[in-house]
């Protein structure tokens, strides 16, 4: 008996063990679908909660102010290269021996100086066998002479025929045309001679020598064989500008040009590539008379005067034609000039704040504002800052700017 109610009793000890971990277990179970409940009965007003908190998006605030009134003249402005008004190679006439450089690489030389000296020697001979030519040519023909007065006298008296008096006619004509060649002969030889010392055709800038004293000069009276360059001389007092117009500009031009009664139209003041005014001035001399099919431009070129010997052929300059008197003009920041393929645009604000692009004609840029010829009027407002944020039809926030003006 006493081991069996030891043996229960041990069981109803086991037993009680293994309740104990089932009342724990429900007991974690209510906890987890207490909070799933709550959480599906609070998730949406805590998830809703952030989403009614957000703002509305704020406008994009814009710069604007009103196009600056100023009088300004009427200007075209375009991109010229300088060339030399005078430029010569110098090239042999003659050929020969190259015996004497006359120069520094780079000087200015004046006209009739001793640039290049070919060896004379081979044309002095042919000069002097020319000259002997020609004297004995002038005894040939005295002696004609001569002959000719005594055959005239006989016939005359009857002791000498007519024909004998023809013969010596015709060797006196023959003694004279031997004369004018020897002649031509000494001019040809002294030709050659005055021509194997190469000058200065005018007063400019000489380049570098392309040959060597002791080298073999090919010459050419005529260009018709090659010859050898010897160097390149281009003049300074004076330079050419040369820029092309675009068909508008060049109908503005000859508009407003017609309006001038003096030269204004033909002044123009030039900027060089490291200068930011326009410090030179020219003369616009010569137009072309036809457009350029290919490029819809047509060539203009200036002269100016080249008296600091800033002005080097080759070089690029901003070129300015003035083609009209000041006027009363509106100016905007450049940068609120937009391209629109071939037109410009400029973005206004409505009064009812929205953006609202304007189609404009548009002159040269003064001081960072650039002209505006038509398409704004005085009271719009000009978007001059914030641009990139905001497209056409869209609604701003405008706020007031003053465009400063840099010039009178």
């Amino acid at each position: 008996m006493s081991d069996v109610l030891t043996h229960r009793q041990a069981g109803a000890v086991s037993g009680q063990h293994s309740k104990k971990p089932g009342f724990k277990a429900w007991g974690v179970s209510l906890i987890v679908l207490g909070l799933v409940a709550g959480g599906v009965i609070a998730g949406p007003q805590l998830m809703a909660s952030p989403a009614a908190s957000v703002a509305p998006a704020a406008l994009p605030s814009v710069a604007v102010s009103a196009p600056v009134q100023r009088d300004v003249a009427g200007r075209l402005e375009f991109l010229g290269q300088f060339s030399a008004v005078q430029s010569v190679e110098l090239r042999a006439q003659v050929g020969g021996t190259l015996t004497q450089i006359g120069f520094k690489d780079g000087d200015i030389v004046h006209q009739g100086d001793l640039l290049f000296e070919i060896d004379p020697t081979p044309y002095q001979i042919k000069l002097s066998q020319a000259a002997a030519q020609v004297q004995s040519a002038q005894a040939r023909l005295d002696l004609a002479n001569q002959e000719l007065v005594r055959a005239n006298s006989l016939k005359q008296t009857g002791n000498g025929s007519v024909q004998n008096a023809d013969q010596k006619a015709a060797e006196q004509r023959s003694a004279q045309a031997a004369l004018d060649d020897a002649t031509a002969a000494v001019r040809d030889a002294t030709f050659d001679l005055d021509h194997t010392r190469i000058t200065a055709p005018f007063t400019g800038h000489i380049g570098t020598h392309q040959v060597s004293v002791g080298n073999l000069i090919a010459g050419s009276r005529a260009g018709t064989s090659p010859t050898t360059l010897l160097a390149t001389v281009v003049s300074t007092d004076s330079i050419y500008l040369n820029f092309d117009m675009s068909e508008a500009d060049y109908m503005t031009f000859l508009r407003d040009r017609q309006k001038q009664a003096g030269p204004l139209a033909d002044k123009v003041q030039i900027s060089l590539a490291d200068e930011k005014s326009f410090t030179h001035e020219g003369t616009l001399d010569f137009i072309d008379n036809t457009l350029d099919r290919s490029s819809g431009t047509i060539h203009a070129r200036a002269t100016v005067p080249n008296t600091d010997g800033l002005l080097t052929p080759g070089g690029f300059a901003r070129v300015r034609v003035d083609v009209s008197a000041p006027a009363m003009a509106m100016l905007v920041p450049d940068a609120s000039v937009l391209p629109d393929q071939s037109n410009h645009i400029v973005l206004t604000v409505s009064d009812s704040n929205v953006v609202t692009p304007k189609l404009v004609q548009i002159g040269d840029l003064r001081e960072g504002l650039r002209v505006i010829r038509s398409g704004l009027e005085p009271s719009d407002r000009v978007i001059v800052d914030g641009i990139p944020t905001v497209r056409p039809g869209a609604t701003v926030a405008p706020h007031a700017e003053t465009l400063k003006v840099a010039f009178d």
